[in-house]
């Protein structure tokens, strides 16, 4: 029998998964279900040692023996901290060292209660992860536990491998052992030493080509990356070879994907569900396609990083190849299956003919279709930067090249200062695409007397934060457009007057398309802005048309 904890039973579990066979387990009451359940499982042989001093360096020296991942399980409070000593020596010694510490629940720390202190953290860079486990109460918080499990485990295989602390808050009773056999847990498979591609690479990832090749609805996805020619290069042989690959421009050179509007079409349609996903890049704009994904609960799932980081964004991750993506991309040279490339081709055609004909009316929408018909007719390279929220959605329709966009994090601010800082260091023009509450926080990015000519700004003025007008429960808060929205007044001629910024105003279509020319194509020794003003109940009313409509 097990204990009853199920953050405890899902350490065990992932234990066994990640090969350790290995525990030093010290006396006490809080990590008694987790000594427990080392102890009950068969797999793990438990060594006892009383004082944790001692117990850390009879850890290392198993680690020294086995070259695997060995555990050292202690109590809650100072005991943690008197693994110090030999935690430090594991770090250096690039050893795999498991610490497990049993935690009070964090309401009770630094509450003079007894044996409690802020243990997450405590053994400071000594270590290469630390995980705080929660006491899971719903879907979502087991996934995160048996997420952060895995994360640790790897990190400290991972590179040269170190030591890794997990940290698991116990709430009493603690010694509830009712559990007739452990749940079976997701492991997370890490695949390293992949960044050169040869004979020997090939043939450690070649189990992934291979499982690719035998899926039936197999899907390349492609988050945001650096511009690579490359990349598009694999790209386009991939799509002609009918691999069904989706990407953003973002991500990829190549335009006209039209992501989140095919994935608006799909809607819930369960056929165009995986079986297979290799995704490889970082984010994605389109919250309906990772919310789709999410429901392949059945499809292996690996992503492809050189860093080879845990991103668990579907929330059903099968591995990680350290890797570069183009090796991999390389290694896929085979006909995809042509049935699932159609269903999906047909949606996307039918997409993109939309996105064709749809023509919007005055609107920020407007603004951005004929600035990039202009700048695809344009036979001068150019640099083009949006910034978050509405404006980068807007060009994630209609942008045929990549485009940059601070979608780490998806802030509002920097995405001026971002896009004035590239045009520092090149001859290129580049553009700068935003919406007026980005452009007004990061407005002292012109004030800079380095900014030349090749810097131009589309300012798409709303007069207000557009993308909170979508949300139909906030309409019936009174502080909806007044804070939320932060509705204003403000325009930017003040500002471009006091930075030597050319400045130019649209309030209607025929300026807008007289003014949006001389922004691409006029010569000029400074900064130009054009601020498009707009309404955004209007803006938003035409979105929701091209969507609705698709």
């Amino acid at each position: 029998m097990f204990s009853d904890k199920e953050n405890v039973n899902i350490l065990t579990s992932l234990l066994i998964a990640h090969s350790v066979r290995h525990a030093v387990v010290c006396p006490g009451s809080r990590n008694a279900p987790i000594v427990h359940n080392l102890d009950a499982c068969g797999s793990i042989y438990c060594y006892p040692v009383t004082d944790e001093r001692s117990a850390g360096f009879y850890a290392l020296g198993l680690c020294q023996a086995v070259n695997a991942p060995v555990v050292v399980c202690v109590t809650s409070g100072t005991a943690l901290l008197n693994l110090c000593p030999s935690v430090a020596e594991a770090f250096y010694q690039h050893l795999p060292l498991v610490v497990i510490s049993a935690d009070r629940p964090a309401q009770w720390i630094d509450q003079l209660d007894g044996q409690t202190l802020p243990q997450v953290g405590a053994l400071g860079r000594f270590v290469s992860k630390t995980v705080n486990l929660p006491e899971p109460h719903d879907k979502e918080s087991r996934w995160y536990c048996n997420r952060l499990i895995n994360e640790a485990m790897i990190a400290c295989v991972k590179g040269s491998c170190g030591p890794v602390h997990i940290n698991v808050p116990i709430t009493e009773p603690l010694y509830q052992f009712n559990t007739n056999t452990l749940p079976i847990e997701r492991k997370i498979t890490f695949l390293s030493g992949l960044s050169d591609f040869n004979a020997a690479s090939v043939q450690c990832f070649q189990p992934i080509v291979t499982a690719l090749k035998h899926a039936q609805k197999p899907l390349i996805i492609i988050g945001q990356m650096k511009s690579s020619v490359v990349i598009s290069t694999h790209v386009e042989r991939l799509i002609s070879q009918q691999h069904v690959v989706l990407y953003e421009p973002l991500g990829v050179d190549k335009g006209d994907n039209c992501l989140e509007e095919t994935m608006c079409l799909i809607g819930d349609k369960k056929e165009f569900l995986p079986d297979f996903i290799l995704y490889f890049g970082d984010t994605f704009v389109s919250k309906r396609l990772k919310k789709f994904l999410r429901k392949a609960k059945k499809a292996e799932c690996w992503i492809v990083n050189p860093e080879g980081v845990l991103y668990d964004t579907f929330m059903n991750l099968t591995g990680i190849v350290q890797a570069e993506p183009k090796d991999i991309m390389q290694a896929i040279d085979f006909q995809g299956n042509t049935e699932w490339f159609n269903l999906w081709e047909n949606m996307k055609q039918h997409v993109r003919k939309h996105c064709m004909i749809f023509e919007p009316h005055y609107s920020n929408m407007l603004a951005v279709k004929q600035l990039e018909a202009l700048l695809s007719n344009n036979p001068s390279k150019t640099i083009v930067h949006y910034a978050n929220s509405t404006s980068i959605r807007l060009g994630c329709i209609y942008a045929r090249h990549h485009i940059f966009c601070n979608r780490g994090v998806n802030g509002i601010e920097g995405s001026l200062s971002t896009a004035a800082g590239y045009s520092l260091v090149t001859k290129e023009q580049v553009f700068c695409i935003i919406g007026d509450l980005s452009f007004f926080y990061d407005q002292n990015a012109l004030w800079n007397q380095n900014l030349g000519g090749n810097l131009r700004i589309l300012l798409l003025n709303n007069h207000g934060g557009e993308i909170f007008a979508k949300f139909e429960g906030l309409k019936q808060s009174p502080v909806r457009n007044r804070i939320v929205m932060a509705e204003h007044a403000t325009t930017a001629e003040g500002i471009c007057r006091d930075n030597r910024i050319k400045y130019y105003a649209a309030n209607d279509i025929q300026t807008l398309e007289k003014l949006l020319y001389v922004l691409v194509k006029e010569k000029s020794g400074c900064p130009m802005l054009l601020e498009v003003f707009t309404d955004a109940e209007t803006d938003l009313q035409i979105y929701q048309e091209y969507l609705n409509t698709l």
